[in-house]
């Protein structure tokens, strides 16, 4: 039993070890061109983002492995279960932006009062990097939320990612467009997503219009706050 124990806990301390490490690897990296207090804080926000798909996976009783980051592309945590079905994987890919958007607001309060432009950049900071990640193509968060809508509106994000790609030629869009192209053409497959059961998809008509109000909600309020705070920074 106690061996047993000792395997559980070096087991919890390995998962911890692999996120601090690559969090203080992330922060260094970003460092280098940002200063320190900007980079501690960025990747403070994009670990609240991904505590958000981590903290929704397990309470739907997914088996999900802590954050791990990687530097100027972001961090993932790993889903060791799959969802089961489309409202369960759109759950969990909006408890991402929710959280995330939380801190980055956070920030934004914290800045106002405090009257710090380094709050205020990180609040910025963190507004666009979860109105990134709500741009309805998969793999990214907002495909995982628009796949309850229809699988087919992930060709609406295509035009909005090139369209970034051109205006600062950033190969991580690249790679993401790249990656998006299987699960483009799976939307128009009878049997779903990447060869998912039609059942995959089975949710009332309700539940896809709630989902898409919070996810336009979400949306707009981002892009409202990241307007304002640009034209404040």
């Amino acid at each position: 039993m106690k061996i047993l124990l000792l395997l559980l806990s070096g087991a919890k301390l390995g998962k911890a070890a692999v996120t601090g490490g690559t969090m203080l690897l992330s922060i260094g990296a970003y460092a280098l061109l940002f200063g320190w207090p900007y980079a501690a804080g960025f990747v403070l926000l994009i670990f609240c983002h991904e505590m958000g798909h981590f903290l929704a996976a397990k309470q739907r009783g997914l088996d999900v492995g802590a954050p791990t980051f990687i530097p100027f592309v972001g961090a993932w945590i790993q889903l060791k279960k799959q969802p089961m079905d489309v409202e369960t994987e759109a759950y969990v890919g909006i408890a991402g932006p929710v959280l995330g958007t939380i801190a980055a607001v956070a920030c934004y309060y914290a800045g106002e009062i405090l009257h710090s432009r380094l709050l205020l950049a990180l609040a910025y900071a963190g507004l666009m990097l979860n109105l990134f990640n709500l741009i309805p193509i998969s793999p990214l968060d907002g495909g995982r939320i628009a796949a309850i809508i229809s699988p087919k509106l992930w060709w609406g994000g295509l035009p909005i990612l090139l369209g970034l790609f051109v205006i600062n030629q950033s190969p991580m869009l690249l790679l993401i467009a790249v990656l998006a192209i299987p699960h483009l053409l799976s939307s128009f497959k009878q049997d779903g997503e990447n060869g998912k059961p039609p059942q995959y998809y089975d949710v009332s008509t309700s539940l896809r219009w709630n989902y898409a109000i919070y996810y336009i909600g979400l949306t707009a309020f981002l892009a409202v706050m990241s307007y304002q705070l640009h034209q404040m920074i």
